[in-house]
């Protein structure tokens, strides 16, 4: 099998020999396409322009490897913005490339239901040695092994350099090319689906890189300047001309999904996304992949909103996302860092007051901030009500790239935090009805740090290195110059090494015990608890005093094949509190996970500090 995906813009090889090109630059005059043949020498061609602002020209000649970039009038020369490859880096020329040859071994694949989904974050350029799509590949079945079901991809758009988190990136449609090649990602999801794994993309919407776009000197209808954002004048979702603009993402989203075979986006920073216009482009986006590749496979869109819009992740009447599948949820993820760390600094002032509370908050409603108040926001109301949605709208985590890469050093929290709190922690994740993300190494505790690093020219780079060394001076651990100047230059190329795995020390001893545990896990989640997930609806009851907390869902009856066909509760407790011991009343139901708690008496049972004890009740009858 081969998929294409059919688009307006770039390079299209036809069915009848050829290629047509074409670039949507109303304000630019006239542009000429240059041409070079594999093996061959440059031409260049004049494009015709139409009323819309379209240039167009298709060269007989052309094919699949050809190199080829638009020239401006003022001579510049610029690569593709619907590039498919562009092996020479953001500046250099795009290839024309021919998404039919590659030849599809998974037509059966009809991705998964988003109950099923255990989350692994992971940069392709730090998850292995080399760094790239096929070394990636070749770990897949460890992934499998651990309880895996889904790997998310940090953004793999064309960036500047050699190396990047990926939020730079310029060539929207150009998978970098240091990862390798186009069919070598294709490959890897390939091979992902062979395994039983979905493949999510994380896409950037909200802005282009600093380095490396070169639409603002020949396009200025891509922005608007009516919205202002940190990166300058906003993407055009909702001014003149955004018409075009809104179809180049939406093309985006469905080039990755059918000519990919990504099971759907993780979709960066919604919250800065500046669009006022119905529907919202991350509901079109929603529409148009239901619509198309949704109407034969499971396709899933994860948001990161700052703004915790409930309204974002809402249901229809079947159940359905009317647009978020879900959200990362940082609530949770902050209030056990402060649990588990103690730190208070910045944003975790919010969850400081009771985190044990906060993280029982999210574990039964997902969002800690639904329209409260944030004393981080100067009082600023955060939130909307989420009470209504089920668990499964929510992926929550210990860590992520940004948690940990946003550190000046890069730590873990397991190299931050309680470790009896981190593991009871990480317990009470795994075995909620959220969908776990775990980001790279988590699994057996991972010794590397995971640092900001980029690789910009000369002169941004002195200023990121600059900006990112004063961006720390407000905490007081970097107040002097010389600690400042211990933080790692994100352009240096060490900085990139220090960051990427290190998979042999997952052997040792206690890195191996860590790995043990989370697939222990993992299989109680995927036996147990996968199977009455679908049914769920909305938030779970929490209860929590003295450093214990208690929370209970209602799930729905078991899948079909399961045994039984009645409502189930999923009860949990654990023990966060400085005191050795915790009586409690112990939960109804049968046994899923038990450690740190033993029996006091009938009916009740004492909690060591960092227990954790969950049952299922079958709620027939009531």
């Amino acid at each position: 099998m081969n998929r294409a995906h059919r688009m307006p813009f770039g390079a299209t090889v036809r069915e009848d020999g050829g290629v047509a090109f074409a670039l949507w630059a109303p304000s630019g005059g006239d542009v000429r396409l240059e041409h070079r043949p594999v093996g061959g020498e440059n031409t260049t061609h004049p494009m015709a322009r139409d009323a819309q602002g379209w240039h167009t020209l298709t060269l007989p000649g052309a094919a699949h490897g050809d190199g080829y970039r638009f020239h401006l009038p003022d001579g510049t020369a610029v690569p593709d913005p619907a590039s498919r490859f562009n092996p020479e880096d953001v500046h250099g020329p795009s290839v024309v490339i021919d998404p039919r040859r590659h030849q599809w071994r998974d037509d059966a694949w009809r991705g998964r239901p988003w109950e099923e989904a255990v989350v692994y974050e992971l940069h392709i350029g730090a998850f292995t040695a080399e760094g790239t799509f096929n070394a990636a590949r070749e770990r897949l079945g460890d992934l499998a092994e651990l309880g895996v079901t889904a790997i998310e991809l940090m953004p793999l758009a064309d960036f500047p350099g050699r190396r990047n988190w990926g939020y730079d990136g310029v060539l929207q449609f150009a998978p970098d090319a240091s990862y390798g090649t186009p069919d070598e990602l294709k490959a890897l999801v390939d091979a992902a689906h062979g395994l039983g794994l979905m493949v999510l993309i994380d896409v950037v919407y909200n802005h282009f890189g600093p380095e490396g776009n070169y639409l603002h000197a020949y396009c200025p209808e891509f922005f608007n300047p009516a919205h202002r954002t940190p990166w300058g004048s906003a993407i055009n979702f909702d001014g003149p001309g955004a018409r075009t603009v809104r179809d180049f993402f939406i093309h985006n989203a469905l080039y990755w999904v059918e000519e990919y075979r990504f099971d759907g986006l993780r979709m960066d920073a919604i919250h800065a996304i500046r669009d006022d216009s119905h529907p919202h482009i991350v509901q079109e986006i929603r529409d148009a992949l239901q619509a198309g590749p949704g109407r034969e496979r499971h396709i899933h869109i994860v948001l990161e909103n700052d703004t915790n819009q409930a309204s974002m992740l809402a249901r229809d009447g079947h159940g359905v996302p009317v647009a978020g599948t879900a959200q990362w949820n940082d609530d949770l993820h902050h209030a056990v860092h402060v649990l588990a760390t103690g730190e208070r600094d910045g944003y975790y002032a919010d969850y400081a007051d009771d985190p044990v509370c906060s993280f029982a908050c999210a574990l039964a409603e997902g969002f800690v901030y639904q329209g409260q108040p944030s004393a981080f926001r100067n009082g600023e109301r955060r939130g909307e009500p989420s009470t209504r949605l089920p668990s499964q709208a929510f992926v929550s985590f210990l860590q992520t790239h940004d948690q940990v890469g946003n550190r000046a050093f890069g730590e873990r929290l397991h190299a931050l935090g309680d470790p009896v709190l981190t593991r009871a922690a990480m317990a009470c994740l795994l075995l909620s009805p959220h969908v776990p993300m775990l980001f790279m190494g988590d699994e057996f505790a991972a010794s590397t740090p995971f640092l900001y690093f980029c690789d910009f020219g000369p002169e941004l780079a002195k200023a990121v290195s600059d900006g990112r060394r004063s961006e720390f001076g407000g905490f007081a651990a970097f107040k002097d110059e010389a600690a400042r100047a211990r933080i790692p230059d994100p352009n240096a190329e060490s900085t990139f090494l220090a960051s990427k795995l290190n998979w042999r020390e997952r052997g040792s001893r206690a890195h191996f015990a860590r790995f043990s545990e989370v697939q222990q896990l993992l299989e109680l989640r995927r036996r147990l608890i996968v199977p009455h997930l679908a049914g769920s609806t909305g938030a779970g009851v929490f209860l929590c005093e003295n450093g214990t907390l208690r929370v209970h869902w209602d799930l729905g009856p078991p899948r079909e094949g399961h045994e039984g066909r009645t409502a189930t509760r999923l009860h949990l407790f654990a023990h966060f509190g400085d005191g050795p011991d915790a009586a409690a009343v112990s939960p109804p139901g049968t046994l899923v996970y038990s450690s740190g708690a033993r029996q006091a008496e009938p009916g009740a049972m004492l909690l060591e500090r960092g227990a954790v004890h969950a049952t299922l009740e079958d709620m027939r009858g009531g």
